[in-house]
């Protein structure tokens, strides 16, 4: 959005969105703003002090003119004024000088307050729970820690230096404008409601042909990003729908181009009527002046003083105009940090207690005592999940599709916190753990495998970062991994890309096997780790899976046969509950859900090859 031109434009006015949603004004809201700038009071003070020296200065270069007109034209001095030139390239000087160092210190102050809150924003994001991210769509996140934290440079920068030069800039002008006739300095204000009354109407209306434009660009920008994306290019490549999509693009192209050029030229014939009422001023001035010189009215006024006081009057009309939009500057400000407050102040349930415990889970069980979970409290998912995972053993989890398999297992880690009973690991309620120690103590692998944008090695060594190439070559081995890795120029230095898409479903599942292999847990969670691979892939990894297990305590959630069989004990969840548990005869014998999902779905893919 370009920036507006005296006053026309969104800064001058609040929008009906912006009216609706009005931060509130308190105290409390305005001393936590301030304890981001406490820890830079001085250069903020040091600021304020190159503000009012500028201001200062600003207004030497007017009054000079005059002592020029004056004294050295009139007097015909030569050396005088070399002397008031030299003087005034000096002042003109040091307020740029001044500038420049005030400008440095406002964007230095800006950026250390926008590093301290993005690192506090990051630190908080990271500790949300996993509830928050499902929930939180990604575009906001990322909007809160970027576009929100980053609009606090304008912040400061901007608005709060505005406020304080512009209030310095009018306070110094005026007392120097009465101070020379106070006669010219009313002739020279009283045109100012002339500039600025007008701005508003004409500003409402070149902002809703912004609105109008920038809708139109976001529609033009998601068109980009749906057809010139890996999956859409693609798509549009296989249904042969370039010449319909370049259609599109140019009908959205021609109406953007249609609404920026006519925004461009709405404000035009109002910006010639303001430079003509911003020249009235002088003129006015010039009118009195010259009345009251000829007619002398006033034997102290001098052409030099009338031509210091258009001059100066000249420097009023841009910071009146920026101060009577101060509420509007102020309230968009306040609305900003309260965006970012709000997601400051988002609570986070799942912490770690003070002192949490540490205990020994190599040997403990893992009980599941009647819990309950749900993620709406209207649809409760799980109602009374009652079961013993012993030590050393394997169960498998099975279930109709969104009956709450993964929520399980998820109560483990605390990625969710039941709602009512308790997860306990060696006799101790995971929410007694320490949080670090506890997930450090479990490996999930799941079906959807999540690869960093980086290098075979750096998503192996996010297991764990010290680990030897001896180590890394023995988790590639026992996931099958080494092979393909082998077959690669760069070997373990291939890139992934984004979310691993240089690799196979299959190759991104086994780094998923190798890295959990490397982290080495005492638990393991296995979201049907093979549902990627291939029969033969699967069945050359199944028994090293089975070596990982051996000694740990393990729940697989299961959608193939070969994984149930292996099981010490199935687990079927049906209706909020454990329906039913046993082995494969035996819940077969019972011919409930078990049978059931045998016949739909295990015996199907059985009788297809696949186990």
């Amino acid at each position: 959005m370009p920036p507006p031109v005296h006053g026309l434009g969104p800064r001058g006015f609040l929008t009906e969105e912006e009216k609706k949603n009005l931060p509130t004004f308190s105290s409390a809201l305005v001393r936590r703003i301030l304890s981001y700038l406490r820890p830079y009071w001085l250069q903020l003070l040091l600021v304020f002090v190159t503000i009012l020296v500028s201001a200062v200065l600003g207004l030497l270069p007017s009054i000079i003119t005059g002592r020029i007109v004056d004294e050295a034209l009139v007097g015909k001095n030569m050396a005088l004024l070399i002397r008031l030139l030299v003087l005034a390239f000096v002042t003109l000087s040091a307020s740029q000088v001044i500038s420049v160092l005030e400008s440095y210190i406002n964007a230095w102050i800006s950026q250390r307050i926008i590093f301290d809150m993005k690192n506090q924003m990051y630190d908080h994001l990271q500790h949300m729970p996993h509830a928050f991210f499902t929930s939180e769509k990604q575009g906001d996140i990322i909007t809160r820690m970027n576009t929100d934290i980053s609009g606090v440079s304008s912040v400061i920068s901007g608005t709060m230096s505005s406020i304080v030069s512009n209030i310095a800039t009018v306070v110094t002008t005026l007392v120097a404008l009465f101070t020379m006739s106070w006669q010219l300095a009313l002739v020279g204000i009283v045109v100012l409601p002339l500039l600025i009354l007008p701005t508003k109407r004409v500003g409402k209306k070149r902002y809703q042909l912004l609105k109008d434009s920038q809708a139109k660009s976001d529609e033009m920008n998601q068109l980009i990003n749906e057809t010139l994306s890996v999956s859409g290019s693609l798509l549009v490549k296989l249904f042969t729908r370039e010449k319909r999509e370049y259609e599109r693009f140019v009908k959205v192209n021609e109406e953007v181009t249609r609404l920026n050029l006519k925004e461009q030229q709405s404000g035009r014939w109002f910006r010639v009527v303001m430079g003509l009422f911003t020249q009235l001023g002088p003129l006015l001035i010039y009118f009195a002046g010259g009345w009251i010189i000829i007619r002398h009215a006033d034997p102290g006024l001098t052409v030099g003083t009338v031509t210091a006081t258009v001059s100066l009057v000249n420097r009023l009309y841009r910071p009146v105009e920026s101060l009577l939009n101060i509420h509007v500057d102020f309230t968009r400000s306040l609305a900003l940090f309260t965006r970012i407050f709000d997601y400051f102040d988002m609570e986070n349930p799942i912490v770690s207690p003070e002192n949490g415990k540490k205990p020994d889970v190599s040997d403990g069980d893992i009980v599941y005592d009647h819990v309950a979970f749900s993620y709406d409290p209207e649809k409760p998912l799980l109602k009374d999940i009652d079961f013993t995972v012993p030590a050393g053993k394997m169960y498998a989890v099975v279930g109709p599709s969104g009956s709450g398999k993964s929520t399980v297992v998820n109560l483990i880690p605390r990625l969710y916190d039941v709602l009512r009973g308790s997860v306990k690991i060696a006799g101790t309620d995971v929410r007694d753990f320490d949080l670090s120690y506890l997930r450090s103590c479990i490996g999930v692998v799941t079906q959807d495998s999540y690869l960093f944008n980086g290098s075979i090695r750096e998503n192996l060594l996010y297991a764990k970062e010290n680990a030897t190439q001896e180590e890394l070559d023995a988790a590639c081995f026992i996931a099958n991994l080494n092979d393909f890795i082998a077959s690669q120029p760069e070997g373990y230095e291939t890139l992934v890309g984004n979310r691993g898409l240089k690799l196979s479903g299959g190759e991104k599942q086994r780094l998923s096997i190798a890295r959990v292999i490397l982290k080495d847990p005492k638990i393991l969670i296995l979201d049907e780790a093979t549902s990627a691979l291939d029969s033969i892939t699967e069945n050359a990894i199944q028994e090293a899976l089975e070596a990982l297990m051996e000694g740990r305590t393990s729940i697989v959630i299961a959608h193939r046969l070969s994984t149930v069989l292996k099981a010490d004990r199935i687990l079927v969840l049906k209706d909020g509950v454990i329906a039913e548990q046993g082995s494969h005869e035996e819940l077969l014998a019972l011919g409930g859900t078990y049978r059931e999902l045998y016949e739909t779905q295990f015996r199907r893919i059985l009788e297809s090859g696949k186990p």
